[in-house]
Formats: C-alpha cells, structure tokens, sequence
C-alpha cells in the first residue's frame, strides 16, 4: 500500500470515529490533560537521534539525562571547567542541515527549516545577549544542525485532536510507535564553542514531536517542527542565563 492509500485508509478511519464520537455526545466523558504542543518523542528507552558529521567525534562525549537532573536534551555534554562568565557575546552560525541518504525532507523544505531556525536562535538570544558577527575574545559561537524533520498532516490532524475517540486512538499509536497520529516532528543538534579556539563548551541532540493540544489542532505542515525549533531556542535561551554568560540585561531577569 503507498503512503497516498494509507492515509486515505486511515483518514477514513477517523473519520468514522468522528461520527461514532457525535452518535455518542450524549454520554459524558472525563477530560484528560492535554499533552503539551511539543514534546520529546516517547517510549520506554526513546532513541536519540544517531550521529552525524555535525558532531564528529564529539557525539560521544554526549550522555543521557541522569535521575533528578534538569536535563531536558535526550543526550548532552556541557565542560565542567567552562568559565562561563568570560564570554560576553554570542556569534549565531547559520544554521544547517544534516540529511541523511533515507531523508523525506525536500531540499526546498531544508532550506526553509534551516532559515527559520536561524532566523528565531537570533530573535530568541538576541533579547538577552549581545549577538556578535564574526570570532573574537569573548565570543562564544553557537551552532545548531537539523538532522532530520517529519511534517503533519493537515485536516487529519485536526481530526485527531478534536475529535475524543479519534484523540483516544492516537494515543495508543503513541504508546505503540513513541508518536501521535498525523503530527509532525524534528531532530536536531547543537554545540557551543569558544570562536578563537574552538574548544567545544557544550553539545547536545533531541528530538520533538508534536502534541494533542486543541490549541495546536491547525498546524500546519511544518508547525510541529518549527514548534520544536522555538523550544530549543528558549531553551538554548535560558541555559545560557543559567550558566552565568554576560547578558545585555534586556530581559535577563524574566527567565
């Protein structure tokens, strides 16, 4: 069956849900939380996104999150010894992209993703931190890689979430696949070195998935993983406040 088929199939799936769902609106239902609007893929022991040339060899020093720690990436490296505070500037790279031989993502769509990345990392840092536009003392130089990216899927999404028998089914494909139905997701890298140097400060990998909330039932086809791309950026964002690097004071106290 192509992928054309299958999602007729399982549009048409949905659908009849739908209108079991309004057959039965007369029987009242307990509301369960809403997922968040982007969230890490799930899963007993979720697979980190796999290694790349962006990393290098770096990928390696990379480990999981430990009980109790406040790591939020799937897997990060941060140098214990960094003096965090010698670094008053931010040089943004331009962000790329690390597709691998399989990818599904057009190279008009990289391209899309890419500049939208780099486009919110500036917006999003450039509220707290002096951006920087070329190496120097001082200058630390973030660069972020997106490895790969999986798109929703209009109309049936909304389905999916709307509808409560249609939400009930997708959240048994996540239990069974890590993976809402219809929704789309991102992976990414990211890594923090000194410009003069080069010495690598930080490092990190993840992955995104979109979520069932209402509010988030009209994505669009790139939503979900834009929606991951903002996350990293304000995580990104706040890491850096947390850790100690000079800030300008624009909103440094907000976070």
């Amino acid at each position: 069956m192509n992928h054309k088929s299958r999602n007729m199939k399982l549009g048409a799936g949905l659908l009849s849900v739908m209108l079991a769902g309004w057959l039965v609106a007369g029987c009242s239902q307990t509301a369960a939380p809403e997922p968040s609007i982007i969230q890490r893929a799930q899963g007993e022991t979720p697979a980190p996104p796999p290694p790349t040339g962006f990393l290098g060899n770096d990928y390696s020093l990379l480990t999981p999150p430990t009980e109790g720690s406040d790591q939020k990436a799937m897997l990060r490296y941060v140098d214990p010894n960094v003096n965090w505070a010698s670094y008053n500037q931010i040089l943004i790279a331009p962000v790329t992209f690390w597709a691998a031989d399989d990818s599904k993502v057009s190279a008009a769509d990289q391209q899309a993703l890419c500049n939208y990345a780099y486009s919110e990392f500036v917006k999003v840092l450039g509220k707290n931190f002096t951006l920087a536009s070329q190496p120097g003392p001082g200058v630390m130089k973030i660069s972020v890689a997106l490895t790969d990216a999986t798109s929703a899927t209009p109309g049936l999404r909304s389905i999916s979430v709307i509808v409560p028998q249609a939400r009930a089914l997708s959240a048994i494909k996540m239990v069974a696949t890590g993976t809402y139905a219809f929704v789309g997701s991102a992976q990414g890298a990211f890594k923090a070195n000194d410009s003069v140097t080069g010495q690598l400060l930080a490092a990190a990998v993840d992955k995104r998935v979109g979520g069932t909330s209402i509010k988030n039932a009209d994505v669009f086809q790139w939503g979900d993983a834009d929606n991951a791309i903002d996350y990293w950026a304000n995580l990104t964002d706040q890491r850096m406040v947390a850790f100690g690097v000079q800030n300008n004071g624009a909103s440094a106290a907000a976070n």
